[in-house]
């Protein structure tokens, strides 16, 4: 734990606009009665509109007081606690056998859906893939209207895990969206009509994004972003909710020292950054998802992201603990000002975010009621700290760690494993990037003290780039992830250090926080799997990779019903109540991040059946009746000839290592979302130039790469294709 107080005290806030500082980084804010503009596509309304008359007029006091309102679900986390724990019992340990699919909406994407879905006042209010934004009657589907921000499809290059969205706010009448390419939007609750637009980018030669939902309290909006591993910056801004105007911006990582810093805590934070041009390549800290309002302190805690690059020695070589990456820091929701903040890893290595979903709760520590945050950090420890001033008070391991052995209670920090240094050697670590846990949410239940967690054990093969190695240069490419690890060769490495990964697989646990003791736990196939419901009717709810959305009794973990949706589910499920009927929620599409480096896929849904998002909504009785898609054909055809020289083929694969793989997968092996690369048909090869360079298929969201592939690399890039399919052909065909 850190204290600023005095820090503050001693220095005047100075308001300095990172304006004056980065090209292209004026506010624009425009004002608008109607569609401003907008076409068709924009905003469409059909159908009936909620029968409330005061469609989302939401304040502070609806929000602080959720549970005087237990049907609707209001906030992202229910309320500002975010403790996603519904007090709704109709649908319990007893009835749930009863459960089925109500209804169901088609969102006419084949993306990944991580939103959680608001319900206010009769409307569901949740977004999808490129940061549409979708009103629909809460009893039967029906939809109110859509609002398309129109982010062009070939931004998803641009951002490192797809074009996705968690989700918005609904206050004041307004619904609050941030878009892909770095827009935050008002919306009108009931109309879907733009209210006002600002850009929230302060440097457009960055690959800035945004994926997170926004947070609102206090009359403002607070959005952060991402983009850490394409070389941005961090920082997050509060904007009038009325008027769009900013209010304040707080960066999370300090920029060019030569410069005047915007804020005094950047002051501070650049003593912990030694040597390098961290500003040049980046430096990271993106608030990308977690952002939390506490009242009770009026404080706003800031989850903080991993460096840019990964690798502490690229940024950092002078060592320091790089402040604030992978940190909560609590800043005065008013002015911005920084109250106190606890780093969980101090010069982080391994993109151990500290983005994660935080808690607020009431607990008794030790003998003393405490008012507590709550996190569990992708580095595999769960934090229990005083919200008050930071004090660590609890830091125990949910899942498997082998990066460091324990957190010292003493000094706050963890002890690192220094048996497992990747510089020299490449090594295999828990967690790996995707955490121990990662966005999908979890949920607290406060009364019986236990936390309900979505774990993963997927060891990654951590190795330093191995030209930094070699010639001790760093140059950040605008145009590829600027990891700092071995990307490139990250498919022969993997392959010749095979026999040491250790095994994959996801729970679903019971966790303590103040005794790190798991209650029960359930294992899952595949890892990657969606975020957790808890409600006071003892139950559990969370879909899987495989397709099955479950409810557990919250005691034992015993499954009691489960319902095949065909479709893999990453986001976390809601329940809401309308006219004494309780219904849950969830947004089901999986990603095309989901890779074979971590496990078989081989009954993933999104391989047998392809991927096609919905919105299921379930209440007692429900009789809707899904009917199995047809599974898909992913026998690999012929391939064309193989012409490529032994060199090339390794070019080819450094290349798809670099660029290809985060879309169609390791090993050319898709995830089954986007194009399995090794079933090409004749004809797609026949295009490929015009598609990689040319970027034939840019509207649809295949960007061109001619900013860092040459006709010939792109040709490189074929040959390597051929080669996975000639490989991966004949293992299907027996070796024949």
């Amino acid at each position: 734990m850190r204290t600023w107080g005095s820090f503050v005290l001693m220095q005047s806030r100075r308001l300095l606009s990172r304006q004056a500082l980065v090209v292209g980084s004026s506010l624009l804010i425009t004002s608008c009665s109607g569609n401003n503009g907008q076409t068709d596509a924009e905003s469409v309304t059909s159908g009936a509109a909620s029968s409330s008359t005061s469609m989302g007029l939401i304040d502070d006091a609806r929000i602080q007081n959720a549970d005087s309102e237990p049907g609707n679900w209001l906030a992202y986390g229910r309320d500002f606690e975010e403790q996603r724990f519904s007090p709704l019992t109709q649908i319990n340990k007893e009835s749930v056998e009863r459960l089925g699919l109500e209804f169901e909406v088609d969102v006419y994407t084949n993306g990944a859906l991580e939103a959680t879905p608001l319900m206010v006042d009769n409307t569901l209010y949740f977004t999808t893939t490129f940061s549409v934004l979708h009103a629909v009657n809460a009893t039967t589907g029906e939809r109110v209207w859509t609002y398309d921000p129109q982010v062009p499809r070939d931004f998803s290059r641009r951002a490192c895990c797809g074009p996705i969205s968690r989700g918005a706010a609904v206050y004041q009448g307004n619904v609050y969206l941030a878009t892909l390419d770095g827009r935050l939007v008002a919306i009108n609750a009931e109309t879907g009509e733009r209210v006002w637009e600002v850009n929230t980018v302060i440097d457009p030669e960055r690959n800035y994004s945004i994926t997170g939902a926004p947070r609102v309290a206090r009359g403002k909006v607070f959005i952060g972003n991402g983009g850490a591993e394409f070389g941005v910056r961090g920082y997050v801004t509060a904007y009038d909710a009325a008027t769009g105007e900013q209010a304040w911006r707080f960066f999370t990582v300090p920029g060019d020292p030569s410069l005047p810093f915007e804020h005094p805590e950047m002051e501070m934070a650049a003593e912990t950054w030694k040597g390098g041009q961290w500003w040049d390549i980046g430096g990271g800290g993106t608030v990308w998802n977690s952002i939390v309002y506490d009242p009770d302190f009026n404080h706003l805690y800031l989850g903080v992201g991993n460096g840019a690059p990964w690798v502490r020695v690229i940024r950092s070589p002078g060592g320091g603990d790089n402040l604030f990456l992978t940190s909560i820091v609590a800043v005065d929701a008013d002015t911005g000002e920084m109250k106190w903040y606890y780093q969980t890893v101090p010069g982080d290595n391994w993109d151990y975010t500290a983005v994660q979903d935080m808690m607020l709760a009431d607990m008794t520590v030790d003998g003393v009621d405490r008012k507590v945050i709550m996190q569990a950090p992708k580095n595999g420890f769960f934090y229990v700290l005083d919200r008050s001033d930071g004090e660590l008070l609890r830091a125990h391991p949910y899942s498997q760690v082998t990066w460091a052995t324990h957190v010292d209670m003493s000094t706050g920090r963890p002890v690192e494993n220094t048996e497992l240094d990747f510089f020299e050697r490449p090594q295999w670590i828990l967690p790996g990037p995707l955490g121990g846990h990662d966005w999908q949410a979890m949920s607290f239940n406060e009364a019986k003290g236990i936390m309900y967690l979505p774990t993963q054990d997927a060891a990654f093969l951590y190795s330093v780039d191995s030209e930094f190695k070699a010639t001790g240069i760093f140059k950040r490419n605008p145009g590829t992830l600027n990891l700092g690890v071995d990307l490139k060769n990250g498919l022969t490495l993997a392959e010749q250090y095979a026999d040491e990964q250790p095994a994959s697989k996801g729970n679903l646990i019971a966790f303590d926080p103040l005794t790190g003791e798991t209650k029960w736990s359930v294992e899952h196939p595949f890892y990657w799997n969606s975020g957790v419901l808890a409600t006071a009717g003892d139950l559990v709810f969370q879909g899987d990779a495989l397709g099955f959305f479950s409810a557990y009794d919250a005691d034992t973990g015993e499954k009691l019903w489960a319902h095949n949706n065909y479709v893999a589910m990453l986001a976390p499920p809601i329940t809401y109540a309308i006219d004494g009927k309780q219904y849950i929620a969830i947004l089901a599409g999986a990603g095309a991040t989901i890779t074979n480096f971590f496990g078989s896929m081989e009954d993933v849904a999104t391989m047998k059946y392809g991927n096609f998002g919905k919105l299921y909504v379930y209440a007692l009785d429900g009789n809707v009746v899904l009917q199995q898609p047809a599974i898909v054909d992913r026998s690999i055809p012929e391939p064309p000839p193989l012409t490529a020289t032994a060199a090339e083929l390794k070019q080819g694969e450094q290349f798809y290592m670099s660029l290809c793989v985060g879309c169609h997968g390791g090993a050319a092996v898709s995830s089954g979302v986007l194009p399995d690369l090794r079933l090409l048909t004749p004809a797609k090869h026949g295009i490929f130039q015009q598609i990689v360079i040319d970027g034939m298929l840019a509207p649809t969201g295949m960007a061109s790469f001619a900013d860092v592939l040459t006709p010939q690399e792109a040709e490189y890039v074929r040959q390597f294709i051929i080669s996975r399919a000639i490989i991966d052909r004949a293992t299907a065909m027996g070796g024949i």
